[in-house]
C-alpha cells in the first residue's frame, strides 16, 4: 500500500470509532443511572468478566475502578467454571462484557450468579440477547459497524465498551468524592503518589543534619558549617534556636563583590534576614512550588515557634521525584 493509502485506512479506522463513541451519548440514560446506583451500593467488589477482546477490556476496566476508588478485578470467564467462580461472594457484584450477547463462557456460570443472587450489569452489542436479557441492567454498547474492513477483528465494539466502562468509573468517583489524595494513595509508586503523599519532613535534613550557627558568628565560621553540612546554606539561629536569617550561597557571592573580610565580617551584616520558611507538614510540591516562585534552591523547616528543625534543597526535592 501506498501512504495515501495507509493514511486513509487510518483516517477510517478511527472516524469509525469517533461515530462509535458518540452514538454512546444517546444511552447515558436511567440504565446507566440504575447501573450506578448498583455499583455504589455494592459492599463487596466490582467482578468484571469477558472472554477476548472484550476480556482485555474488562482488565482494563477493572483496574480504572480499582484506582478510582471503587474495589474491583477481572475473573476470566472460562477459569471461573473451572474454579474460580469461588473468587465471588454474595456481597459482589458482575459487570459482563460480550458484544454478541452469547458467549458461551459467560452463558455457562450464569445460572450460579442467579443462585447466589448477584446483581449483574452486562455490556453488549445485542440488547435482546441472552446475557443482555438476563442483567438487571443492561448498557448498550452496540456500534454500527466495526473498523475492520472485514467486520471481523473487535474494534470499534471494543472502544465502545472501553469508553462505557470510564463512564462508569469516572461517574462512581464523582458521587464518592473521591480526592486527588484517594488517588495518591493508590498510587504510590508514581509521580502522583510522590506529589500527594510526600510531605516536607519526608525529606528535610534534620538533627545534626541541620546547617546552624547563632547569630553573631563570623561569616567564615558559617562558611564552614556549610561546607561541612553540604546544602549549600546554613541557617542563623538566636540562643533559643529559633530562626533569625538564612545564608546560602547566593549571599556569598553577594558579599564577596563587596569585598567583605570573611573572618571579620559578623553573619548578621550579610544574612537575608526575612526568608522564606516552611512548617514541617508541607507537602513537597507545595515547597518546590515555592522554590520556583521566588528562584531559591533552599528552605529552612521551622516548628510553630519557629525554631530550626530541619533544611530542604532542590536536590532533595528532585531526588524523590517530587517534579
Amino acid at each position: 500500500m501506498d501512504s495515501d493509502k495507509l493514511k486513509k485506512m487510518a483516517a477510517a479506522v478511527i472516524r469509525t470509532e469517533y461515530e462509535a463513541v458518540t452514538l454512546l451519548l444517546e444511552r447515558i440514560d436511567d440504565r446507566f443511572v440504575e447501573a450506578c446506583r448498583l455499583l455504589l451500593a455494592c459492599p463487596g467488589r466490582i467482578v468484571v468478566t469477558g472472554m477476548g477482546k472484550s476480556g482485555h477490556i474488562g482488565g482494563k476496566i477493572a483496574a480504572t475502578l480499582a484506582s478510582t476508588g471503587t474495589p474491583a478485578f477481572f475473573l476470566h470467564p472460562a477459569e471461573a467454571s473451572h474454579g474460580d467462580l469461588g473468587m465471588i461472594t454474595a456481597d459482589d457484584v458482575v459487570l459482563a462484557i460480550s458484544n454478541s450477547g452469547e458467549t458461551g463462557e459467560i452463558l455457562t456460570i450464569l445460572p450460579m450468579l442467579k443462585r447466589l443472587g448477584i446483581p449483574l450489569i452486562t455490556m453488549t452489542g445485542n440488547p435482546r440477547s441472552t446475557i443482555a436479557r438476563a442483567a438487571d441492567v443492561n448498557l448498550d454498547v452496540t456500534v454500527e459497524k466495526e473498523a475492520c474492513p472485514l467486520g471481523l477483528a473487535p474494534t470499534a465494539s471494543t472502544t465502545a465498551a472501553l469508553v462505557m466502562g470510564d463512564a462508569l468509573a469516572i461517574s462512581l468517583l464523582e458521587s464518592r468524592g473521591f480526592t486527588e489524595e484517594d488517588f495518591a494513595h493508590a498510587h504510590p509508586g508514581g509521580t502522583l503518589g510522590r506529589k500527594l503523599l510526600l510531605r516536607v519532613e519526608d525529606l528535610m535534613h534534620a538533627g545534626d543534619r541541620v546547617p546552624q550557627v547563632p547569630a553573631g558568628t563570623t561569616l567564615a565560621r558559617a562558611l564552614v558549617e556549610m561546607t561541612r553540612k553540604g546544602l549549600g546554606m546554613t541557617t542563623i539561629v538566636d540562643a533559643a534556636g529559633r530562626i533569625e536569617g538564612i545564608f546560602t550561597d547566593g549571599d556569598l557571592r553577594r558579599a564577596l563583590d563587596v569585598a567583605v573580610d570573611i573572618h571579620r565580617t559578623p553573619i548578621d551584616d550579610v544574612m537575608t534576614r526575612d526568608c522564606w520558611t516552611v512548617p514541617p507538614d508541607m507537602l513537597a510540591a507545595e515547597a518546590l512550588n515555592l522554590m520556583d516562585s521566588h528562584k531559591i534552591n533552599a528552605l529552612a523547616v521551622v516548628d510553630e515557634s519557629r525554631h530550626v528543625i530541619g533544611a530542604l534543597n532542590m536536590h532533595d526535592l528532585l531526588r524523590a521525584g517530587v517534579v
